[in-house]
């Protein structure tokens, strides 16, 4: 019994362990910009998920594209039924690592995070610079980085080309906690 007793304890501190190791935003925010001389089209989305593995320093990232928020339900709608066409392509992932990054460091941090992006069914390597603040013992990661509209195959018809940028600045901040199971 004692034989059997010793690798179940072992097994379930190293359990314990991990789950102190990772910490979850579950409420991300993302938003986008598209600046044109014609319009703005600003969207913003409060249901991002996230996680950090602070012992591998892996992140992940999953939000639901129909999630975003715009000034307008007629931008909307034609985000989510004709560009994204979410009902085809429903998330957006991001997995990746945190380059040199130190959890214990109490002071704030700029890293960049290097990993795959996945959207509208394609992926693409992406590396992306972060501040990574420490309050209160939890994490802070925000940033901005840029996406082209062309890169994930989203076809914007000739006669509304004008009013959406080829390139959209994405900003993000995650605020995370521990994770508990």
């Amino acid at each position: 019994m004692n034989r059997l007793l010793l690798p179940f304890i072992i097994l379930l501190s190293h359990g314990i362990t991990n789950a102190q190791e990772k910490v979850i935003a579950r409420q991300g925010q993302v938003s986008f910009f598209s600046y044109t001389s014609v319009e703005h089209i600003k969207a913003e989305n409060n249901q991002v998920l996230s996680i950090i593995d602070l012992g591998t320093l892996d992140i992940a990232v999953s939000m639901l594209m129909n999630a975003f928020i715009f000034e307008k339900a007629l931008m909307r709608e034609h985000f989510n039924e004709s560009y994204i066409e979410s009902d085809i392509y429903p998330k957006a992932t991001f997995q990746g690592t945190i380059a040199d990054f130190d959890p214990t460091m109490e002071d704030e941090q700029t890293r960049i995070i290097k990993g795959v992006f996945a959207m509208h069914g394609v992926t693409k390597e992406l590396e992306i610079k972060t501040k990574i603040e420490k309050q209160q013992g939890n994490y802070v990661l925000s940033g901005t980085f840029e996406a082209l509209v062309k890169d994930y195959e989203i076809k914007i018809p000739p006669l509304l080309a004008g009013n959406i940028a080829e390139r959209i600045s994405v900003n993000f901040r995650f605020e995370y906690e521990p994770y508990e199971n």
